[in-house]
């Protein structure tokens, strides 16, 4: 299965704007709009490459998505 991160912004921002400010990221099953954890996203928040989570290169990361997305990926 395919995984992508998927931004949640801060409150009163969007992902319509550009350089909004990133309040964490989700992980979410292929193109998905709905995280792992349950929380619903906003379908035009910006995403991220699956191989970036838990990296220096991008966070903070949300820690429900990432036990749910650990068990699903080898």
């Amino acid at each position: 299965m395919q995984h992508e991160m998927r931004a949640e912004y801060e409150e009163g921002s969007s992902g319509r704007v550009a350089g909004a400010p990133v309040k964490i990221w989700h992980m979410v099953r292929g193109n998905g709009t709905t995280a792992m954890c349950g929380r619903e996203l906003d379908p035009d928040a910006e995403t991220q490459a699956a191989d970036l989570w838990a990296t220096g290169d991008a966070g903070p990361f949300c820690h429900s998505c990432g036990a749910m997305y650990l068990r699903e990926v080898p």
